[in-house]
């Protein structure tokens, strides 16, 4: 099976668009012999990431949480902020909560790369 590249500009597109977009190229779903349970997807460059477009007042309400096991280990970080410090985070972890959670969905997402 040969694996295409899509190179994608994310400038001005709204995350959760681009995002679902993104993961039915990596899950293989634009092609015609799709099966769910094999990974057929193609590679996915991504450029331009700290230009995505959000709508509404998510980029000052939204929270990513982090809890480290620990009493009082919860640490919350706004959209905003995450956006200043590493925005493939942002894209990549709308991409992988819209893979299927099985096996597969690590392989899929080692595919997603950022240019």
């Amino acid at each position: 099976m040969i694996r295409q590249t899509h190179k994608i500009d994310v400038t001005d597109k709204v995350l959760g668009r681009i995002s679902t977009e993104i993961a039915i190229l990596l899950r293989g779903k634009n092609k015609i012999e799709y099966q769910p349970h094999m990974d057929q997807g193609d590679i996915v460059e991504i450029s331009n990431v700290s230009n995505l477009k959000f709508t509404g007042k998510k980029i000052d309400q939204k929270i990513y949480y982090k809890y480290s096991g620990y009493p009082g280990g919860l640490k919350e970080t706004k959209l905003r902020k995450k956006m200043e410090d590493n925005p493939e985070f942002v894209l990549r972890n709308a991409v992988y909560h819209m893979m299927p959670k099985n096996k597969l969905r690590d392989q899929m997402i080692k595919r997603l790369k950022f240019v």
